[in-house]
């Protein structure tokens, strides 16, 4: 039996990027082709702001993306190498498809979406990588590494991309099939 893909949700801002913010997605993509032995797949909720820098980046380097467009946003042109799940769900249930699907969730910096996303992450039980960014998720990260004594998953927090990616490529190395914890 081969080994089981790696699945990467990431959460991020659907505003465009400052050209900081713009130049850390980019890193990110890069140490993932780095510190990754095994190239994960990456789950990614939409094709504009953040995503769309993530996600062209992503595709131009050879990982392979699969996208979760909301249904409100299901008629975007998005790039051809790229795989669209268009499964008519609304921007907050297409998040909890993604994150459900995954086998650990970055946060790269947003707002009440990619916060919900790393709350669903939390109450699923899936790893969150989150790097602090300037933006509201920010706020997460002072209730980490748990976001109550339920303690249903770690949230990691990074000020450096690389160093997130080094961690995360660790984990996923990792990673068998493992249950689902619900909170």
């Amino acid at each position: 039996m081969g080994k089981a893909v790696k699945l990467v949700a990431v959460a991020a801002h659907s505003e465009p990027p400052s050209p900081k913010h713009e130049s850390v997605i980019r890193g990110f993509v890069k140490s993932l082709l780095e510190y990754c032995g095994e190239k994960p797949v990456l789950l990614v909720g939409g094709y504009w702001g953040f995503m769309k820098v993530l996600v062209d980046e992503a595709v131009n380097s050879g990982l392979t993306v699969i996208l979760f467009p909301p249904v409100e946003k299901e008629e975007v042109e998005f790039p051809e190498n790229a795989v669209v799940l268009r499964m008519g769900l609304s921007f907050r249930l297409r998040s909890v498809a993604m994150v459900r699907s995954s086998d650990a969730v970055v946060v790269l910096g947003g707002s009440s979406g990619t916060l919900q996303e790393l709350i669903t992450a939390y109450t699923e039980g899936k790893p969150v990588f989150m790097l602090l960014s300037g933006l509201a998720t920010d706020r997460a990260a002072s209730l980490a590494p748990y976001l109550n004594g339920r303690k249903l998953s770690e949230i990691r927090v990074y000020h450096e991309v690389g160093d997130l990616a080094k961690d995360l490529c660790r984990y996923i190395a990792d990673v068998r099939v493992r249950p689902s914890r619900f909170g």
